[in-house]
């Protein structure tokens, strides 16, 4: 008998239907033999409409208050997929996050996971009740306040709970079968893969894929957590994401993981290009500027300088859209004092990224992708690098047809169309 931690993000649990759907695949499970502990996330676009009843009565909502509010999408779910699990015969106990042992820091809207006591789950588990546990949500013990975990919280909820529990499997269930070399909205011929490892998944994550939460995958690989990525609306296998020294299950005793070169294919619309031009080219002004970028709460992602010829200087660099008008707020404050000329913001960019551990050891990864660009007459505006990254920026209208374009020049595609149940890959 396993113990199996089980997540199912808003379209699984979209309306009644879904919440019984979900159900039984947790009946299942348990007749099975297995013990399950479940984290759900609240109904379809639940939160979001919870986000924007909030933004109706208060411009800025209070951060404690707005916890409060977006923590009661999940409890809705918890006690309803509870009730449905009941009414098949089994018993349920659901529990907030607060009461499933989930301690966070004091960080309203964006907390981290700094303790997980999950006295009240163990005690269910020991008694036979399949537990349901609301994700998203936490407790600080200094404040006594709920708090929530931000984006892709239900996934951390699930690691963390994996982790703490010694499960044998964390599945995360969304509206897609696992895991694609690319999005399968995006390029249809994307290939559902077999395992990836979790470094070649947090660098598909940080670069625009969506399946799974970076912090999820962060939190898997530091507790050693074996990530199963499937689909609610199938009974097929998903991916497995491989920790270091974890093994496939599909592979027999013995077998070797062949490192593919390239892994997968991410794209990611959400940035914005912010050149700081006119810059004094002389020691300390990147250091100053970048000092203020960060104060202002924004995360620089990918940087180019270009060439001094006249003594002064452009910065370019990339901030999540949502960031930008804070960096460009701090940064014309502090224009006399830095001396640079002026700024120039440019959110009609996107960017592409091609990931695979076999680039260590191969040669000619990046040849392919400059050629492939080259021939569909696409520009490249940035570039960088990581060990097992290639990421260029481009326009966002040529990004989808990059995409494609890369994907088969690695020899990606697969011969049938990869198929989306819902159509969010949440």
């Amino acid at each position: 008998m396993a113990l199996i931690v089980q997540k199912y993000g808003g379209s699984s649990v979209a309306d009644a239907e879904s919440i019984k759907r979900v159900a039984k695949r947790i009946v299942d499970t348990r007749r099975a033999g297995h013990d399950v502990v479940v984290a759900v996330s609240a109904m379809g676009d639940t939160t979001d409409e919870l986000l924007d009843l909030a933004n109706e009565v208060a411009p800025i909502p209070a951060p404690r208050e707005l916890d409060m509010l977006l923590s009661s999408g999940e409890r809705i779910s918890m006690a309803l997929l509870a009730m449905a699990i009941h009414s098949m015969g089994f018993e349920a106990r659901s529990f907030t996050g607060s009461q499933a042992g989930m301690i966070t820091d004091s960080q309203h809207g964006a907390a981290r996971i700094v303790d997980v006591t999950p006295i009240r789950l163990r005690e269910a588990l020991d008694e036979g009740a399949i537990v349901i546990v609301a994700g998203f949500q936490g407790f600080n013990r200094d404040t006594r306040d709920i708090t929530t975990l931000g984006r892709g919280g239900s996934d951390t909820t699930a690691v963390a709970l994996a982790a703490a529990l010694d499960a044998d499997v964390c599945e995360i269930y969304s509206d897609v079968d696992g895991i694609f070399t690319a999005d399968p909205r995006v390029i249809p011929s994307a290939q559902k893969l077999d395992h990836i490892i979790s470094e070649e998944m947090l660098e598909l994550a940080a670069n625009g894929a969506k399946v799974l939460y970076i912090r999820a995958v962060e939190y898997a690989r530091r507790h050693g957590v074996l990530i199963h990525a499937r689909s609610t609306f199938s009974s097929s296998e998903g991916t497995y994401v491989l920790g270091e020294g974890m093994k496939n299950p599909r592979e027999s005793e013995g077998a070797a993981m062949e490192e593919p070169i390239v892994a997968g294919v991410a794209t990611d619309f959400s940035q914005a290009k912010i050149t700081v031009a006119g810059v004094p080219d002389v020691p300390g002004k990147a250091a100053e500027i970048f000092k203020i970028v960060a104060k202002s709460g924004a995360n620089v992602d990918m940087i180019v300088q270009n060439v001094s010829a006249t003594g002064r200087t452009d910065i370019s660099f990339t901030v999540p859209k949502a960031d930008a008008a804070a960096a460009l707020k701090a940064l014309a404050g502090e224009q006399t004092e830095v001396g640079f000329q002026n700024l120039i913001h440019d959110d009609q960019i996107g960017k592409l990224s091609v990931v695979g551990a076999g680039m260590r050891t191969h040669s000619g990864v990046s040849a392919t992708l400059f050629e492939a660009l080259s021939a569909g007459g696409i520009n490249i505006e940035m570039i960088s690098t990581s060990e097992i990254r290639i990421s260029v920026v481009l326009r966002d209208a040529d990004l989808a047809e990059a995409a494609r374009s890369v994907h088969t020049a690695y020899g990606l595609d697969g011969e049938v169309e990869a198929t989306v149940h819902a159509g969010t890959g949440r």
